[in-house]
This record gives C-alpha cells, sequence and structure tokens, in this order.
C-alpha cells in the first residue's frame, strides 16, 4: 500500500514511525513532514490546507490510505475531499469533526446526552459575557470556541482576570476567529488524564491512557502551551475509572455523534478530570494528542493500518486493539521562549545517539534539513521518548536521552512525570 500522512509534527512522525512498521505498507508520503519524518518517509512540499493540491497528489501517486493527522485540515473536511476524488482517508468527515472544531457544539452535545461534564454557558456577545461573570463563582475557566492550537483556554481566579480574559478573547481575538464565541465553564479539580480511542462510526476501542503536561514552565507553572510532555499510562486511571467512563462517557460519546446524523470515524481524544465527584469530560480533540501520540503509539502491539482500515470498513469490532505491558514517558525539547518568542534555524547535534534503539525514540516536530544540517524550526522542537518496563524507568531513561541532544537555546521541563511519585 502507499500511504499519504497530513501533517508536520511530533504526532505524525510518530504516526509515520508506526505505519512504517506495517507489513502491509510498501511507501510512505508526508505533506508537508519535517526532517525526522523524512528518515521514513518521503516528504512533500503541500501545506495541510492546501486541499486541491493534496488532492491532486495522491490521487497523481494512486495514494491507497491517506492519514489526517492535523485538527485544522479535518475541521476544514480534507477527508470529504479526499473522498469526493475516490481515496481512503482515514480521519472524520467535516460534520464530525466539528466535535473538536467547536467548544459549543461538543458542550451542547454532552448536555443533551447527559455526558458527564463541567456546567457551561456558550456565548458569541462580549457584553452578556461580562455580564454573567458578575454572578459567577470564582475560579472559572474561559475557552475559545474553535481551534487555537491548544492554547485558547484561561483560567481565571478574579473576576477582574476573568473580565480580561473576555476581552483578550473576543474583543482583542488573541485566537484569532476561535475566538468569535466564548465557553464559560466551571473550574473543574483533579488530575487529568487523556484517553485516545479508535472509532468506526459504532464501535470504539479504547487504547492505553496518557497525561500530558501544558504549562511551560516546571510546577505546572507559566504559559499554556501545545504540550511540554507525557507519560503513559496514567496510574490514576484504575479500572473503577475505565468502568465509568466506559459506560457514561465514551460509548455514549460515539452514538450521541451517530444520533445527530455525524457519524464518527477516526480517533477521539478524551480530556478527562478526574474530579471528586466523578470523571468529567474537559474536551474532545479529533485526532491523536500531540506529545500523546508518541507515548501511546509505540506500546501498541497491533498494525496500525489494519485498525485504521477497520475503522473505515466498520468492522472495529473485530479487532483485539492490544498494548505493550509496559510505560512510555516523552520529554518535549523546545526553544527558548516558547510559547511566545523564539528563534528558528538553530543547528542541532546527537541524533546518531537514537539509531539502533527500540526503547528510546527521538520524534521530530520542529525541525528542518538545511544543506548545514538539522536545525530547529518551531517552538516544540523534538520529543524525546524512552519504554521502560515502568513508569520510573521510563522517565529516568527518557531524562537520559534528552542529554544526547544539543542546540543553542534548548529548553525542557524537568518534572515530567513527577506525579507519578505520588500516585
Amino acid at each position: 500500500m502507499k500511504i499519504l500522512i497530513v501533517g508536520g509534527g511530533g504526532r505524525e512522525h510518530a504516526i509515520a514511525a508506526t505505519v512504517a512498521k506495517s507489513k502491509k505498507v510498501s511507501k510512505i508520503y508526508c505533506a508537508p513532514g519535517n526532517a525526522g519524518i523524512g528518515m521514513v518517509a518521503e516528504c512533500v512540499p503541500i501545506g495541510a490546507m492546501e486541499f486541491d493540491k493534496l488532492v491532486a497528489f495522491a490521487t497523481e501517486k494512486a495514494i491507497d490510505l491517506a492519514i489526517v493527522g492535523m485538527d485544522d485540515p479535518l475541521v476544514g473536511g480534507l477527508v470529504d475531499a479526499f473522498e469526493a476524488a475516490g481515496i481512503r482517508a482515514f480521519g472524520p468527515r467535516k460534520n464530525a469533526a466539528i466535535l473538536e472544531g467547536s467548544k459549543a457544539f461538543s458542550k451542547d452535545l454532552m448536555k443533551k446526552y447527559n455526558i458527564p461534564t463541567a456546567a457551561y454557558e456558550n456565548f458569541d456577545n462580549a457584553e452578556e459575557a461580562l455580564a454573567y461573570l458578575e454572578t459567577a463563582t470564582m475560579p472559572i475557566v474561559l475557552k475559545a470556541d474553535g481551534l487555537a492550537l491548544g492554547k485558547g483556554v484561561l483560567i481565571c481566579n478574579t473576576l477582574e482576570e476573568a473580565k480580561e480574559g473576555v476581552k483578550s478573547i473576543m474583543l482583542d481575538k488573541q485566537f484569532g476567529t476561535a475566538g468569535n464565541r466564548m465557553v464559560i465553564e466551571e473550574f473543574m479539580t483533579g488530575r487529568e488524564v487523556s484517553v485516545l480511542s479508535f472509532v468506526d462510526g459504532k464501535t470504539i476501542k479504547t487504547m492505553t491512557s496518557a497525561q500530558d503536561h501544558k504549562r511551560a514552565g516546571d510546577g505546572d507553572t507559566g504559559l499554556n502551551t501545545g504540550g511540554m510532555g507525557t507519560f503513559s499510562p496514567s496510574p490514576f486511571y484504575t479500572e473503577e475509572v475505565d468502568d465509568f467512563c466506559k459506560k457514561y462517557i465514551y460509548q455514549a460519546t460515539v452514538d450521541a455523534m451517530a444520533a445527530e446524523g455525524r457519524e464518527f470515524k477516526g480517533i477521539i481524544f478524551f480530556g478527562l478530570m478526574l474530579t471528586p465527584n466523578g470523571p468529567r469530560v474537559l474536551e474532545y480533540n479529533d485526532r491523536f494528542g500531540d506529545p500523546e501520540a508518541q507515548v501511546v503509539l509505540p506500546r501498541m502491539k497491533n498494525d496500525i493500518i489494519e485498525v485504521m482500515e477497520a475503522c473505515i470498513d466498520g468492522t472495529l469490532d473485530q479487532v483485539d486493539l492490544q498494548f505493550e505491558y509496559n510505560a512510555a514517558v516523552c520529554v518535549v525539547l523546545a526553544s527558548a521562549g516558547y510559547p511566545v518568542a523564539y528563534e528558528k534555524g538553530k543547528l542541532m547535534t546527537g541524533f546518531e545517539a537514537f539509531e539502533g534503539k527500540d526503547d528510546v525514540f527521538c520524534f521530530h516536530a520542529g525541525t528542518k534539513l538545511t544543506d548545514a544540517g538539522i536545525v530547529t524550526n518551531g517552538g516544540r522542537v523534538l520529543g524525546i521518548t524512552a519504554k521502560g518496563a515502568d513508569l520510573k524507568e521510563a522517565r529516568a531513561k527518557a531524562y537520559a536521552a534528552t542529554e544526547w541532544i544539543s542546540f543553542e537555546g534548548k529548553y525542557m521541563r524537568h518534572d515530567i512525570g513527577a506525579a507519578i511519585d505520588e500516585a
């Protein structure tokens, strides 16, 4: 089979590395890809939102399966465009991708179908939102309705902070058009857990759990980012939690989308909060998380192409989804100044240390291949992932491997997975 992967980050590198293990695959293309993906796939200079060019390329190369890794093209309808051209594609169609594309939609869906989540209100008028805050309990959470690179959420501890948040989201357009509408919801406390799942429209099969670290600084300080590291499985995701989620959240979400005429095929990422009153849905994503994919996919035993084809064909119920009984930790190496301002083009060294390893991986996110070598090309640069018998071993190996890579301005958190010591 000839495969086209759409995207160019750490998630797509993890997908490409997993696809490369499939015996069914003869050729992998990635658009636009990055320096690391170029080691396992042929990168083509087409942007993820250039639908016409992507469809034309897939047609020309007789692509057997297109895998859409990113949220923007999914929400924009790239799967629909591929299918209209007769190309099989993995990911939700546009009418289902709204599950991530609109937080207001997903909150309304959860309310309608009694899926546990935080209490909330939707607003498309800043004055009404400000008036609502006068009677709200602090702290409170403000969410831009649309896609905002995982950064469109503000946690406000005081009324003044909340008012300023409404201004920055709805009036100053800090997150662009994503802030044309806004969700204000109650602040929940507890452990955050991420659970990825494969879905074929009616059947859902969950993957192993993971936990992300969103804040830029140690101790969960600093600004929100796309993710500074993650670990899998979460020791806080117990059998009791799993049973509850299977009963009230996972299948309920798939059934709700089907009932709304929005059959979902692809990946649903469940962002959960384990509150004192039980698990609640924080958010849905329509695709593999980044960097969650970097700790989940290396532990998957199945041929990923077979699983994806089952999702497309509606035969996921026949798949026995299995994961290794071990653990993985990913530490993100970022550019100094991320997520605000940072420099690009810094030469990197040390990649040869990862060659031949089957328990330590270097997933590229913001990298570029130049005549001088591999250079930084983004805020989040690399995801250093290690597998171990347990989380503590995996964590120690991942942090040791971060020392193998050198570049000017290298920055990382030093407490990824520290919560496992409390479990």
